[in-house]
């Protein structure tokens, strides 16, 4: 038996669940999924039985004394911090690790306009919708600020390597799903952004790919 379980809806449209699925995957650990799907008539119920916050991603720790629920994405990467520092998921350097913090809190606790216009879908391909999906009131400035992190991120600090701040941290895991947002609905995006999205860089783009396209088995939520 693993020593942890992740709680979670499908990963394929969750964005949230894919967040806490990647962190625990690029710390190495074994871990279990246990699905909950969002379209069941007691999916309030079914996810209260493991999250006391009523959402998920939920991570528990199985203990000697008991399991150690820990809810909000934040928060799980940060436990996964702790107990496996060598997995990188902050910036060792001083400067970096502040502003990786900072963005992924900006991301956690905002663009909720493009998140509405532009659900998560790892199962189709629809670029045609790109531009109408960007035209309702708040989206272009969304998608403007976003874009701006990720240039100032790569500029300032992604010397070292070809993700945000070189190595893959977890601020790439907070922004990887609307990377694939971008790509489901075909969003035009300079050359330079583009760039630092991983869309345009041979090697370093395909593994970003791999990451946010993983496909979970069974049916959508």
């Amino acid at each position: 038996m693993t020593v942890f379980t992740l709680v979670m809806g499908n990963r394929a449209s969750s964005s949230w669940s894919l967040r806490g699925w990647l962190a625990l995957k690029c710390t190495g650990v074994a871990f279990d999924e246990a699905m909950v799907w969002f379209k069941r008539p007691d999916i309030k119920e079914q996810i209260l039985t493991h999250s006391p916050s009523g959402l998920v991603p939920v991570l528990k720790h199985h203990k000697k004394d008991g399991d150690l629920l820990i809810w909000e994405t934040l928060a799980i990467i940060e436990y996964l911090d702790e107990l496996f520092p060598d997995a990188g998921l902050w910036p060792e350097n001083q400067d970096a690790r502040a502003v990786a913090r900072a963005v992924s809190a900006e991301m956690h606790g905002g663009f909720g306009l493009l998140r509405d216009h532009m659900p998560m879908d790892l199962q189709n391909h629809r670029p045609g919708e790109g531009q109408e999906k960007i035209k309702p009131p708040g989206v272009p400035e969304n998608i403007k600020r976003i874009t701006a992190i990720w240039e100032d991120c790569r500029d300032r600090f992604g010397g070292g390597g070809d993700f945000l701040f070189g190595t893959l941290t977890a601020a790439d895991i907070m922004f990887a799903p609307v990377v694939t947002r971008f790509q489901t609905y075909g969003v035009e995006l300079s050359p330079q952004v583009r760039k630092a999205a991983g869309q345009e860089r041979g090697e370093a783009g395909a593994r970003r790919v791999t990451l946010v396209n993983t496909r979970p088995q069974g049916g959508r939520d």
